[in-house]
């Protein structure tokens, strides 16, 4: 988690036109297998298909085999190990979403009223605690600690929100610890099991002091607020040349006002997302738009209420055509 400026801009930017360009064998076999596009490969391809697939093996197994795909050159190889990181990959998806929900109900997060998310339990693998305390982060807006208990020592992933170091507070409780490390958004931390309870008080505690209501109330900034009438293929064009976009560089955000929405449906395979078309009286012609995670409007939506959206600018190329696409980040309705 390093901005994405000065050197590190340097190293993202041009790495992915080396990226595209590779002639080893192992990663063009995960690009084929992760159904990234070759020579097209950018932010969120390395972070959200290719990199978690090297990194799963580490979690679950023994990271030897992504380290072997890197380095073959024997095209049947690579392509075997490749499906090996894809399977090994499902399956730590699979058991992150399988402990969240154990999480979820162990603990009751949803009424209780601590400041801090704090579990633990026998069953929970050390590699993929720190997947699920960043769940937690983002569906309850509060720091999440969740430890994989052991029968003498315990080891514990964190996740924070803005404005909470977490690997301060961790260390607040030192004397508890076995060790510690991370940063102000994410640390680790090995304890005595026997010491679990006291340094969950302690934590908690500390967040109740340092934690208000301002900052457990979770904030989405604006760069700029756009007519959609604004909206162009030259805008997307224009803002591209910021990219890479990243922690420290991220993607504008843009807001729009008053606008119309229609044609609203539920997408995905569990129905959470929204598929709608957006519109006012300025436009001829409505411009589509997807809404991840925000299928609970779908009942306040009406096409003859007009509501205000937060979005990124984004293009979505089908058989060759390129048509300007938002990506909704969020919908104020007006009550």
């Amino acid at each position: 988690m390093v901005p994405l400026t000065g050197a590190n801009r340097t190293l993202v930017k041009y790495g992915l036109e080396e990226l595209n360009r590779t002639k080893r064998i192992g990663l063009k076999a995960l690009i084929k297998e992760g159904c990234s596009r070759s020579g097209e490969i950018g932010v969120y391809d390395v972070s959200h298909i290719l990199a978690p697939r090297l990194n799963a093996m580490g979690r679950l197994e023994h990271a030897m085999d992504s380290l072997r795909l890197l380095c073959t050159n024997d095209e049947k190889r690579a392509a075997d190990l490749a499906q090996i990181l894809n399977q090994t990959n499902r399956e730590r998806q699979q058991l992150t979403e399988e402990t969240l929900i154990h999480a979820k109900e162990m603990s009751n997060v949803k009424c209780q009223m601590s400041k801090l998310i704090f579990i633990s339990h026998e069953s929970y693998n050390q590699g993929i605690i720190g997947l699920v305390a960043g769940k937690l982060v983002e569906e309850f807006y509060r720091p999440a600690i969740v430890v994989s208990r052991g029968e003498q020592f315990s080891k514990a992933s964190a996740r924070s929100i803005t404005g909470f170091n977490i690997i301060e507070t961790i260390r607040k409780a030192s004397d508890l610890l076995v060790d510690a490390g991370g940063h102000p958004m994410a640390a680790g931390f090995t304890v005595e099991t026997k010491n679990l309870e006291i340094l969950q008080q302690r934590l908690n505690e500390i967040a109740e002091k340092e934690l208000d209501e301002e900052k457990l109330t979770r904030t989405l900034k604006i760069d700029c607020e756009v007519s959609l009438e604004d909206l162009s293929q030259k805008l997307y064009d224009a803002l591209g040349r910021f990219k890479p976009y990243g922690l420290g560089n991220p993607e504008p955000v843009f807001a729009s006002r008053g606008v119309m929405t229609k044609d609203v449906r539920k997408v995905g395979s569990d129905g959470k997302h929204l598929k709608l078309l957006i519109t006012n009286s300025h436009i001829h012609y409505p411009i589509s738009a997807v809404a991840f995670g925000l299928a609970d409007l779908f009942p306040k939506l009406s096409p003859d209420k007009p509501v205000d959206i937060a979005f990124i600018l984004s293009v979505n190329e089908w058989k060759g055509q390129k048509k300007l696409e938002l990506k909704i980040k969020d919908i104020k309705i007006d009550d």
